[in-house]
């Protein structure tokens, strides 16, 4: 083949540079036998370090509003934050006794201080198991994966299932995150409405409209954040008559799952399914109000087999990319889920109900404003009738305006992509609730203006 070689060696080393007829030199390394290519000579001359594509796709809604407004407080009223969903930060909503012995116990043990299996150890992913396992749908260890919080489940869900070019269905308002994971992974996402005049029910016929043959993933969230809205039974097996239809699987964000007001139910989406699979996300953080510790999971519900060993062993793999949950926390699942008295459950829900029940009694009078009841989680949403408020573009202008002249912080619905309504966490100690109401009542009466078609009304 006209090749033409030199070998250069000693003791330990060859370079060998092997010369075609194309005038191409591919030079090698022989190090103790074995072969490697020689390093080529770097062309740069000098230092450019970019970020990565994902990096420059990785954008937080949330941040990306906020971090665009100008909040400059009153100084002569006292900030109210309304808009920050942990359940933890004013310290009126700690967590049970029972929780925190159980991690104190497992601190105590010693046995959890090293590396847990990635999905979890195996004993702690039988007690979630137990936990959330029905006669509809029956779970064992191996349908559990444990995560680094519900977020790390909702990215693994969204890895395992969608490739680049793929698109997503996500409700409208909606949880930012699953924005932020799909773009960043070069996955479409497609906007399905929610009807505020129907409790913030699914807009069945708009989102069947948005399926095509690229659609790799249904997210239903249910308890809603931002709505605080429950699906009924009826409207679930709705949903899932939709996704059976058209085979799309199902990621149901159910980390508010039990969060509900008396006199409404919360089925999970697996319980009423016959065909469609299932990936449940969830976790500690809003039942037990322990966010900060990053207790997540996955169930995996797929009755018929349809993910089949693929989708399970693509979670395994994904799952090995941060080694896994804290082992601590693992260690205290079992007395966490077992343990936790029914009242302080009772109480959490009482405290929710009564605070939403304030804030929507007290803003459904002022005008210009219609707040939508929540039935659960942590949230109520406000709709702002902006032909009213002419002294503002938009809800973010409403609600900066709000925090210069009022000190009250609500997280403006754009960032749900929900533009002119604004949303309230109602977390908040029930005095400062009140106060805030009382503040967004006084802004409203400031700047309120009637449509010159209602002046007419009143002169005659």
């Amino acid at each position: 083949k006209d090749l033409h070689q030199r070998c250069y060696s000693n003791k330990n080393t060859e370079l060998l540079s092997t010369k075609c007829k194309v005038s191409k030199v591919k030079v090698l390394l022989i190090v103790n036998g074995s072969l490697y290519p020689a390093k080529a000579k770097s062309r740069r001359q000098r230092w450019e370090v970019k970020p990565s594509e994902m990096s420059n796709n990785t954008l937080n809604p949330i941040r990306a509003i906020v971090d665009g407004m100008k909040l400059t407080p009153n100084p002569d009223k006292p900030m109210i934050a309304l808009s920050i969903g942990d359940p933890t930060v004013f310290g009126n909503l700690p967590t049970d006794d029972a929780v925190l012995q159980a991690m104190k116990d497992a601190i105590d043990s010693q046995k959890y201080n090293g590396y847990a299996p990635s999905v979890g150890y195996l004993k702690s992913r039988q007690v979630v198991a137990n936990f959330f396992s029905c006669p509809e749908a029956s779970l064992e260890a191996e349908d559990v994966i444990l995560t680094s919080g519900c977020s790390q489940a909702i990215d693994l869900a969204i890895s395992v299932l969608c490739n680049p070019g793929d698109n997503i269905l996500v409700p409208c308002p909606g949880f930012s995150l699953y924005k932020t994971l799909a773009v960043s992974m070069g996955i479409k996402v497609k906007l399905y409405n929610l009807l505020p005049e129907k409790s913030w029910e699914v807009d069945l016929q708009h989102m069947e409209s948005l399926i095509d043959e690229r659609t790799s993933c249904l997210i239903v969230t249910n308890p809603s954040n931002p709505c605080g809205s429950v699906f009924s039974k009826e409207h679930l097996q709705k949903i899932l008559k939709v996704a059976s239809k058209h085979c799309v699987p199902i990621l149901a964000d159910e980390i508010y799952s039990d969060m509900v007001f008396p006199g409404c139910s919360c089925p999970s989406m697996a319980s009423l399914s016959s065909d469609v699979p299932i990936l449940s996300c969830g976790g500690l953080a809003k039942r037990w109000l322990v966010p900060g510790w990053r207790m997540g999971w996955i169930l995996i519900h797929d009755r018929n087999d349809i993910f089949g060993y693929d989708i399970r062993q693509g979670l395994v793999k994904l799952s090995q990319r941060i080694l896994g949950a804290c082992s601590i926390v693992q260690g205290a699942l079992e007395s966490i889920l077992n343990n936790t008295p029914q009242c302080f459950y009772n109480n959490t829900i009482s405290f929710l109900k009564s605070n939403s029940e304030i804030c929507f009694n007290e803003l459904s009078t002022v005008p210009g404003l219609n707040p939508v009841m929540p039935s659960g989680a942590m949230y109520l949403m406000v709709g702002i009738d902006m032909d009213h408020f002419p002294d503002f573009k938009n809800d973010v202008d409403f609600t900066e305006q709000l925090v210069t002249e009022q000190s009250v912080f609500c997280l403006p619905a754009s960032a749900f992509e929900y533009p002119n309504f604004f949303r309230i966490v109602v977390t908040v100690p029930e005095e400062m609730m009140v106060e805030a109401c009382g503040r967004i009542r006084e802004f409203c009466q400031c700047h309120y203006r009637p449509r010159s078609r209602d002046s007419n009304d009143l002169d005659q």
